[in-house]
């Protein structure tokens, strides 16, 4: 007995570590709520005018189209702050060569939004090899160039030039990215914090609901913008520290010492909370009975009110190895339970990054998905066709967040690590709103998912290890023994789905985490037996240790198992269906020999990609400071002598996507050459273990005339590869075995 009481006196302390002290939808209404909602938040003044408003209060700026869906960003953020009372404007897509469309809603009464849409502006605009798309899933029409490249600072710019005393807020993913000192890899340089070149008040990283609502409430209740400095979520431009906060040099805690398995940097045991910091915090773990409660000042715990200092703009510019310190920190201190908050100094100035906002509970969860969306495009686009909701208008999104910390994807910085997942009823009711309000619906619900299809509901089992904990990744090298891999809410929630009346069919469209699926051979059964619709896409990303350990991704003995039983399980059902396993080329840590071993593994297993990915640095991923840095940064920096392979130039990222593609002939002439070179060129030639064949009398003449022309034939015909953040499928159904794609979602999915 006196175990249980122990037990729940320390839980008590830990119950609360990852909940927000104030709920989303708790802040007294602002007085504008009289005029209800809009049908559509307004886009133009005739539609204020209808609405009876004078003016907005709050006007948002947008990269993308407006369609009023849960799924995209603008509408989630206008109906949120709708529902607090404030009247809300959207300017989507304007003219940004001058300030008159940034003008046309008037001037609001308490802020601009910006933020450059669901992508990132420059990943949406240009290929991994920067070649300019001429498309865009988020315009009507799919027309491309209806944004400015860095649009979040493009259309800042405007906002301030149309009046410039109004508070400006920006936010999204490319804002989010770009929130500290970052490498641009279209630049191919450091770049200082987005907030100094958007010349904004304040910027909101990761999901925006909680911050945002704050900010828009202490402006409306008279706050000067300069001085809402403090909220989670956040970061700023300062002089110098809030008051009261005490900090440490980042030099200072990035000791020497392995990251695999990931500890904590400030001396954690193994669930990221050492015992000396609970000591320091008053917290006994050893205590064997209850005490009583003695009413006194909270003692605070080691990361409360606490920064890190990291190395300047300045120097983190000019220095790769204080870059890939100042990147590991930032990765360290994501954990909204214990995060700190972090100091870097751009010149004369400093911007102040807040922890990160708390994640939303599933009641907020709920509301916010069960906000009164039209679900379909604003009405002024009439029948223009918009790619991106085309693709999500039958699907719903169960949750948010990824734990995986794949060192390429974006989702950690933005979303966080911390699962947050709707209720089955909210999920259920959607279903029927699809069901009941989209045109044309067929019966088919395109995707129960989100950025990972069988995370939901899957936690930390210790509260003291989910608030503490500072690994990147609870599912790498090794599942976390704290990790949940119980998937019967997720079963649960299928079989509920599929007997909602009116619905035919379920499929899971999002990428299912195959490690975690072994782990509940239930979840896999019940998947292949009902929602697979003739393939699954899965994500080995490669096949070789070198690239998979920095991509913290699993090895293929997870790959094969998970295979195993889908097979099994897909012959039980009676059914012929497909692996559709994704592959990343060119990524840091990866040799040509690691590609063509690759290459050789798809051809056994008779795997041949259409469309291929290569690897594209995103702002702010762990890969991208590997790419750039050519460290391995996932280790301790210092006394790190490992140089990391990163393949770089047009040549050797052409090269590598060649080889994953191998069976193409416009490829041969290069592969064959790089397998000499290599010396490998038994793997030239008709052989039933040959990569290519060798070059035909036609091939020989064609070069004498021409040239190798490599670079030409490469680039010959064919649509540019769709981005992995569009999440667009490459196949179309078929009776017979798919080609494989290898695009995947990641990063700048809409979430």
């Amino acid at each position: 007995m006196r175990y249980n009481r122990r037990l729940f006196s320390i839980g008590a302390i830990y119950m609360n570590a990852l909940k927000a002290e104030r709920a989303l939808f708790s802040y007294p209404k602002y007085w504008a709520e009289c005029y209800g909602n809009a049908p559509f938040l307004p886009t133009t003044r005739q539609e204020m005018d209808e609405l009876g408003w004078d003016s907005c209060d709050i006007v948002l700026v947008t990269g993308d189209a407006y369609v009023d869906h849960p799924s995209f960003g603008m509408a989630v953020i206008g109906r949120v702050l709708e529902a607090q009372g404030f009247r809300v404007g959207i300017i989507a897509q304007p003219d940004w060569s001058n300030k008159d469309a940034f003008m046309s809603l008037g001037k609001p009464n308490l802020f601009f939004g910006v933020t450059a849409g669901n992508m990132d502006s420059m990943i949406n605009r240009y290929t991994a090899e920067k070649r300019m798309r001429h498309d865009d899933a988020y315009t009507p029409g799919n027309v491309g160039g209806k944004r400015p490249d860095r649009a979040v600072v493009v259309y800042s710019q405007r906002c301030r030039e149309a009046y410039k005393d109004v508070p400006l807020v920006i936010g999204g993913i490319e804002a989010s990215l770009r929130r500290i000192a970052h490498y641009d890899y279209w630049q191919e340089k450091v770049r200082r914090s987005i907030i100094f070149d958007a010349k904004a008040d304040i910027l909101i990283y990761g999901n925006a609901e909680r911050p945002l609502v704050e900010v828009a409430h202490r402006i409306a209740a008279g706050d000067d913008i300069s001085q809402i400095q403090n909220i989670r979520g956040t970061a700023v431009i300062r002089k110098e520290p809030l008051d009261g906060w005490r900090g440490s040099d980042s030099t200072a805690i990035d000791k020497v010492g392995k990251i695999d398995p990931i500890p904590n940097p400030y001396g954690a045991d193994d669930v990221g909370c050492s015992k000396s910091e609970f000591a320091k915090a008053g917290i006994d773990l050893k205590a064997e009975e209850a005490k009583p409660i003695v009413v006194q000042p909270p003692k605070l715990k080691p990361w409360e009110k606490a920064y890190v200092k990291l190395p300047a703009f300045e120097q983190v510019s000019v220095n790769k190895p204080l870059y890939a310190h100042a990147s590991r920190i930032l990765h360290q201190e994501t954990n909204p339970g214990c995060a700190r908050a972090l100091y870097q100094r751009h010149g004369d100035r400093y911007v102040w990054v807040n922890p990160p906002a708390f994640p939303l509970e599933t009641e907020e969860m709920d509301m916010v998905f069960g906000l009164p969306y039209q679900r379909v495009p604003h009405p002024k686009y009439g029948n223009e066709k918009i790619p991106a909701y085309d693709m999500i208008k039958t699907s719903v999104n169960i949750m948010r967040g990824c734990f995986g910390g794949c060192s390429f994807c974006s989702i950690t910085e933005h979303e966080g690590r911390i699962i947050q997942s709707r209720s089955e009823e909210s999920i259920l009711d959607e279903i029927e709103q699809i069901r009941d309000k989209v045109p044309g619906f067929t019966g088919v619900i395109s995707d129960l998912g989100g950025p990972t299809a069988n995370m939901y509901k899957l936690r930390c089992k210790s509260k003291k290890a989910e608030s503490t904990c500072r690994r990147l990744s609870c599912v790498f090298p090794d599942i976390c023994k704290h990790m949940d891999t119980d998937h019967t809410p997720t079963i649960n929630l299928y079989r509920k789905a599929r007997d909602v009346k009116g619905i035919k069919k379920i499929l899971i469209a999002s990428g299912v985490r195959y490690d975690l699926a072994i782990e509940d051979p239930r979840y896999v059964k019940e998947l292949v037996s009902h929602h697979v619709g003739g393939y699954l896409k899965i994500a080995p990303e490669h096949t070789e240790s070198g690239p998979l350990s920095k991509m913290m991704k699993p090895g293929m003995g997870a790959y094969d198992k998970f295979k195993e039983l889908f097979d099994k399980y897909s012959k039980e059902a009676g059914k012929k269906q497909y692996l559709i396993p994704y592959f990343i080329s060119a990524h840091p840590g990866t040799t040509d020999e690691d590609m063509v071993n690759m290459a050789l593994w798809l051809k056994a297993h008779d795997f041949k990609l259409d469309q291929v990915q290569n690897f594209y640095p995103s702002p702010m991923a762990n890969a991208t400071t590997i790419y750039h840095t050519e460290m391995n940064s996932l280790r301790n920096i210092k006394n790190n002598k490992e140089v990391v392979s990163v393949p770089k130039g047009a040549r050797q990222r052409r090269l590598h996507k060649a080889i994953l593609r191998y069976h193409d002939p416009a490829g041969w002439p290069m592969i064959r050459e790089a397998l000499r070179n290599m010396g490998k060129a038994n793997l030239i030639g008709g052989g039933p273990n040959c990569l290519v064949p060798d070059e035909t009398r036609q091939e020989k003449a064609q070069r004498g005339k021409k040239g190798t022309g490599h670079g030409q034939q490469a680039r010959k015909g064919g649509k540019p590869a769709l981005t992995r953040h569009t999440g667009f499928s490459q196949f179309k159904k078929a009776n017979t075995k798919p080609r494989v794609g290898a695009n995947k979602q990641r990063a700048n999915k809409p979430k």
